[in-house]
């Protein structure tokens, strides 16, 4: 894929992840709408602030309206509130489950129409949490998980129309969302340009840290293998 010549959009992009993505479709010649709640917030030279809030299906349709031209759609969004399935608060599940499950649908099923007309591409920013779990913050786990799943139907929907579907997991980056975590983070520099080689390419799927290889890996191995800690 010429992403040279590409329009994207990128939700979240007002920091992390998202911004190092807008920097990096811009540094290869795309145009790139930056996608943030509060567009204000968006200080990327060259990218062109939109208002967009994935969880409210009114504001997606209004980002759709105002655009018209993507081509390459990167659903970035995210929340993470550190919710307990047992014990957290309903609402904190809900918000994961509202972002990065129905969110992420509400917008590609808003910008479909767009995609395929020219045909393109899109990137959901999935995690190594997709294939396993941790107790401590369950709920983003099951709402990467279902994302996951998500990602697979809509590769399958939108091949004939020449849209693309690919699924990015990584573990841990150097992130606000993160920040509290002591373990090894990778440059979200670095895996923007990951992600964006796997776009070009045309790949389907793009682990892009040794986490997210060893978590895939895994999964063969059955339960046993995923969680070896239980009894």
């Amino acid at each position: 894929m010429d992403l040279s010549t590409s329009t994207a959009l990128v939700t979240g992009a007002n920091r992390g992840f998202g911004r190092a993505l807008a920097a990096e479709l811009l540094s290869r010649g795309a145009t790139v709408y930056a996608g943030a709640r509060n567009p204000a917030q968006v200080d990327l030279p060259g990218a062109k602030p939109i208002a967009i809030d994935i969880t409210d299906p009114a504001s997606v349709a209004a980002a759709a309206k105002a655009t018209g031209d993507v081509t390459v759609l990167v659903n970035n969004a995210g929340s993470s509130t550190g919710a307990d399935l047992l014990t957290a608060d309903l609402d904190d599940i809900r918000l994961e489950m509202d972002t990065h499950f129905l969110g992420t649908l509400t917008v590609t099923r808003a910008f479909a129409p767009q995609i395929a007309a020219g045909g393109g591409a899109i990137l959901n920013v999935l995690s190594g949490l997709s294939w396993v779990s941790f107790p401590e913050f369950g709920a983003y786990c099951a709402a990467k998980s279902a994302e996951w799943s998500l990602t697979n139907t809509l590769r399958l929907q939108l091949a004939d129309q020449n849209i693309r579907v690919a699924g990015l997991h990584v573990g841990y980056m150097d992130t606000d969302m993160v920040r509290t975590v002591d373990a090894a983070k990778s440059d979200p520099a670095d895996i923007a340009r990951i992600a964006v080689d796997g776009i070009a390419a045309g790949a389907y799927e793009i682990l892009a840290d040794d986490g997210s290889r060893q978590a895939q890996a895994a999964l063969s191995g059955g339960v046993s293998v995923l969680y070896p800690q239980l009894p």
